[in-house]
Order: structure tokens, then sequence, then C-alpha cells
């Protein structure tokens, strides 16, 4: 029996036979071409062919796991019609005179490749979309056909990497769980297994020679086991079993007050990235967002939102969760986040840069726009705001003056508004130790722990080399944690936390007896983590 370990996107229990998925794409030649604008048209043809075919995925997934799990090929859609996708791609055909499969091979690695190299997990994530967006159209350019066929009896999928596209169109009764050497807790494989159930590791180092091997996952130690003994099967067996009792629980938890024995509550809100996420809020009974992700506003489009679009945007959320509260985290992107129309420039360290509320007071134009969005869509609902990246009193003080900028042109122009209420992030160290003086100018803290973790530790959680020296659970991590909600609460304001900690049910207990007053969760998690709560003492 062997044990290989990575890290664990669901947790659960699966046993079956591997059957190991490998691409077949073919090697892309470079190849010269006399017609250019046969060339060019071939390329549009596999693109407008592309886009059908995403629609109909879309479908799939909708039917499957749910609109927000789906609006991933919306979001391919999008960006298989970006201008500088399509330019780069036409260039290179009429540069090179070249084939259209080598342009968008080319084109997809370099997107890839600017996707892979940002800060941010979530973005980070996006390069595999890149790489699925290409390998599609060039497919489409070969005439190849999309089908994967899986065996009779569920399997665990071991891969090098899956795309959305490949973890839709197989038949998810037939997949026991996924086993991947790249990927990201954020990436469409990842949501979708959460999704659905299915147990999830990444980060093992896969081999070919285990295909039809019959193996273990266990995902909640983030362990594969190759050729278990029969000792181990009954034991992961009698594990499964309490899982599928545990998970029909969770479901009697729906309605209930997140509170515990003793009676200590506890905001449980989701964190989501897009409107179309509020479904999953909604239908794991989250009592708000603790985490709306404003920059995949201006991520998603070639040009910069205006007022009317993301206003319209924030009055949705709003109108959405009823009265639920909403808190929306304003632009946070920087030059590890490319957004070609921003002109930002490359930077050796860019977690440490120009980034979130730096280029929003540097740029204030830019930012206003969002306050001015924000104000007016406040009077629609229970509407909070909170600034990231924020390291001294200063910092705040600019953002007021700028909010009463925004009142003044509002009231000027007859346009009603109303002032949500004003939080911000703690990410760095320097946030952490200030958090009695900052107490004082805001209604409440946010505690970003995987920016904290990392700034704390100098451990980036993007770098995979130095995976045992970035550790969330760190004493140095949790002492600054304690001291945030300490003085917060001298203060008489509110402490949650947003980042992956949050969801990390291990340490749920701790957190609410260290006095932490919210937990901003991925919606999978909500009714797991409020049952640990409601059985707490």
């Amino acid at each position: 029996m062997d044990k290989y370990t990575g890290k664990a996107l669901y947790n659960g229990i699966a046993i079956g036979k591997i059957l190991f998925y490998k691409k077949d794409n073919g090697n892309i030649k470079k190849s010269a071409v006399d017609d250019i604008n046969g060339e060019l048209e071939r390329f549009e043809k596999a693109k407008a062919e592309a886009i059908r075919q995403l629609k109909e995925l879309h479908k799939k997934a909708v039917a499957e796991a749910g609109e927000t799990s789906a609006a991933i090929f919306e979001v391919h859609a999008m960006m298989l019609q970006d201008e500088d996708y399509n330019d780069s791609i036409r260039n290179i055909i009429i540069g090179q005179c070249v084939n259209a499969e080598f342009a968008v091979a080319v084109t997809g690695n370099n997107f890839a490749k600017m996707f892979a190299g940002m800060e941010d997990s979530y973005f980070k994530a996006r390069a595999v979309d890149m790489e699925d967006i290409s390998d599609r159209v060039i497919s489409n350019l070969k005439g190849k056909s999309f089908d994967i066929t899986l065996e009779n009896e569920p399997v665990i999928i071991v891969a090098s990497e899956i795309t959305p596209s490949e973890t839709v169109r197989m038949d998810k009764n037939k997949v026991a769980a996924f086993v991947t050497h790249h990927g990201s807790s954020n990436s469409h494989t990842a949501v979708f297994a959460r999704t659905l159930g299915i147990p999830a590791l990444m980060g093992v180092n896969v081999k070919e020679e285990w295909d039809g091997k019959n193996a273990v996952v266990d995902g909640y130690t983030g362990t594969l086991f190759i050729n278990p003994d029969e000792d181990l099967i009954k034991h992961m067996s009698l594990k499964q079993n309490r899982d599928v009792c545990d998970r029909n629980t969770f479901n009697e938890y729906i309605g209930q007050e997140t509170v515990t024995k003793r009676g200590k509550k506890v905001r449980l809100y989701n964190n989501i990235g897009r409107v179309s996420d509020i479904d999953s809020v909604i239908a794991n009974d989250a009592e708000g967002i603790g985490l709306f992700r404003s920059e995949l506003i201006y991520l998603e489009s070639n040009r910069f939102p205006n007022e009317d679009e993301q206003f319209l945007i924030y009055k949705k959320l709003c109108e959405k969760m009823n009265g639920r509260e909403t808190i929306i985290r304003t632009l946070d992107i920087g030059a590890d986040k490319k957004v070609g129309y921003f002109n930002l420039k490359d930077e050796e360290n860019p977690a440490m840069g120009y980034r979130a509320i730096r280029i929003c007071l540097k740029e204030p134009e830019i930012f206003k726009v969002q306050l001015r969005a924000l104000l007016k869509a406040a009077c629609y609902g229970n509407l909070s705001v909170m600034y990231p990246m924020i390291t001294s009193i200063s910092e705040i003080l600019q953002i007021r003056k700028l909010i009463d900028e925004v009142k003044a042109e509002l009231k000027r122009e007859g346009i009603s508004y109303r002032i949500p209420k004003q939080g911000i992030m703690v990410e760095t160290p320097a946030a952490a130790l200030i958090s009695d003086e900052l107490a004082e100018y805001v209604d409440f803290f946010n505690i970003g722990t995987n920016d904290l973790t990392q700034y704390t530790l100098a451990a980036s959680y993007q770098n995979e080399k130095i995976d045992d020296f970035y550790n969330p659970h760190h004493k140095a991590v949790f002492r600054m944690i304690q001291m945030v909600i300490n003085n917060a609460h001298k203060r008489g304001k509110w402490v949650g936390i947003c980042g992956e900690l949050a969801s990390d049910a291990s340490v749920t207990r701790r957190l609410v007896r260290m006095g932490i007053d919210e937990l901003s969760v991925a919606p999978m998690m909500t009714l797991q983590i409020r049952k640990i709560i409601r059985d707490m003492e």
C-alpha cells in the first residue's frame, strides 16, 4: 500500500478504481499559410462554434449543480470575446502568416501564464479557464470530438489537471473523487466537487501507472492510498457511512439561529463574487453576504465599468438579499491582477505593491465612480462597505474626504443616497497592531486571514515550494486575530473573518471562544459551521 498527500478541496471518503485521465491535445504545429483571410475566417467560425458549445454546457451545468457553478461558462464566453485575446490571435496569424491553431495555442499559453503569475488565488485559478477556452477553439479548428467516456462503476479521476469543460462533460454519477496535480481551491473542479459533494485532492504528484488500481481518497486528511489493504478499506467504509449520516443532518439546521448553547450569537455570512451566487447563499440559509468581491466587475470587463453598471449590480444584490446584510469590498485590484485598461506596470512583489486601496486613493476619479454607485445602491437594502489593505488612519481619513465629496455631488444633483456602514479589512500586521486606534474610525473589522497569514509569516500562500511554511494555524496568526477582537470590542465594534480560516471547521470552536462575531464562509460550508456552533457549550 502506497500513501500520497495533497490539499483537500472537499471533505469526504471515496473508494474505487483509478481512471487516469490524459488529455489528447496532440502537438500544435506551426504551419505557414498563404490565404491569411481564409485562416482568419477559420478562427472566427471555430470561435463562434465554441460560444455555441459553451451555451450548451451552461445549460447542462445549471441542471447538475445550479446557476452558481454554471456561471463559469458565461465567463468563458466573455473571455473568448475579449479584445486583447482576439487581437493577439489575429496579429499572430497576420504578422507571421501562420495557421490559426498555432496562433490560438500561443495566445492561450501567454494569457494562462499571465493569470498563473497573479497572487490572488481566485484569479490564479483562471489560468486553467484560459487554457480551457483555447483548447476548445483548437479542437473546433481540428474538428475533434469533446466526448468523455467513463467506466460503468464510479471511478476516482486522476489527472495532471482538469478543466471546467472536462468536469461538466463527465457523468457525475460515475465520479467517486477527483485527484489532480495542478489546480486550486477556487478552480471550477473544486467548486463543482464541493457543490456535488465529491471528495477532491490537489497537489498530488500523480502517476499514469496508477490507472486501473484500487485506491482510497481521504478528503479529511488530504491523503490518497494506492492498493489499500482490507483493514483500511473496512475503516474507510465505516467513515464513509458516517459521512452520509452527518451530511443528512446538516439540512436540519436550515432556518435555525447560529448561536451556542449558552447564547453566544455568531453572524454566519457567505463570500461570493457574482449576483448569480446569491442562489447558493439563499439555498444554504446564510444570514448575509460577508464579502462581495467587486473587483470581478472590473476584471470581467474590457473597459472601466461605469456608475450605472455598478449601481445596477449593487442594487440587485441588495434587493435579492431582501434585508439581509450585504458587505461589498471596494475595488481590490493590483499589479498582480492584470487588467489592460488600468495600465498597471509589472512589479517584482505585487502582493506588497500598488494594489487595492492604494490604487483607489492615488486615482480617486476611478474610486469615486464606485463610491457613487455604492451610496446610491444603499437606499435599496442593508448594504455595508469595507475597504481592503488599510494600514493607517490617514487612509481612512482620505476615504472619508472622498465620501464627503461624493455626498455633496449627489446632493447637488438631487440623487437619493445613503451612507452605508463603513468597515475595513485587517490584512496586515500593521492594521492588527494599531487596531485599537483604527476602531475609533470604523463600524467594524473584517479579517482577511489569507493575506494576514502570508504577511505575518513572510510566506506566500501561492508558492507551492513553501507550503510547509505557510501555516494559517500559526500561533502568531491567532495572536493577531485575538488582538483585533479585543481592541474592537473595547470600542464596541464587531469583528468578522472572511478569509479561508472562517471555512476551516477544525478551528470554528476556537474562533468562537476567542470572541469572533461573524464568520463569512463558502456557501457550501454554512450549515456545517452552524451545526458546530450550535453544538458548542
